[in-house]
């Protein structure tokens, strides 16, 4: 449950089902559709202006961009997959000190790597199990 406090007057207390429908938690305990009125289908140049408008959502500036810290796709993926460094190498016989090098930076994953990990993320448990099959 989720109370989000719209000004100095207003609170209102939400819940998420289990479908990922949001309701409204009436002072009763009943509950209603959050918002009451469904949102529209913002086109381009509505959300480009609420996201200016919205200081913690602006988009970035060429500045910004240029001098943000970049996360290796690879630490990406490991997160995604909910692995740690050790588990992730081992899973896909990746030497650890490689892995920590390209997650630091130290080092880029060549092109044979980038496909490798590319393959990972777009079927990880596959790999896993074409890994774990010993040849005939």
């Amino acid at each position: 449950m989720v109370i989000c406090p719209l000004s100095n007057e207003t609170t209102i207390t939400a819940r998420m089902h289990k479908d990922g429908t949001v309701v409204e938690v009436l002072p009763d305990g009943s509950e209603r559709p959050f918002p009451e009125q469904p949102m529209h289908d913002m086109t381009e140049e509505e959300i480009h202006a609420a996201a200016v408008s919205d200081p913690d959502a602006r988009p970035m500036t060429e500045a910004e961009l240029r001098n943000a810290r970049r996360v290796p796709r690879v630490k990406t993926i490991r997160r995604a997959l909910q692995l740690t460094q050790e588990e992730f190498a081992a899973r896909y016989q990746i030497p650890l000190g490689t892995l920590r090098d390209w997650e630091q930076g130290r080092s880029e994953p060549d092109q044979t790597a980038k496909a490798y990990l590319k393959v990972i993320a777009a079927n990880p448990d596959a790999i896993y199990q074409a890994l774990q099959a010993t040849p005939h």
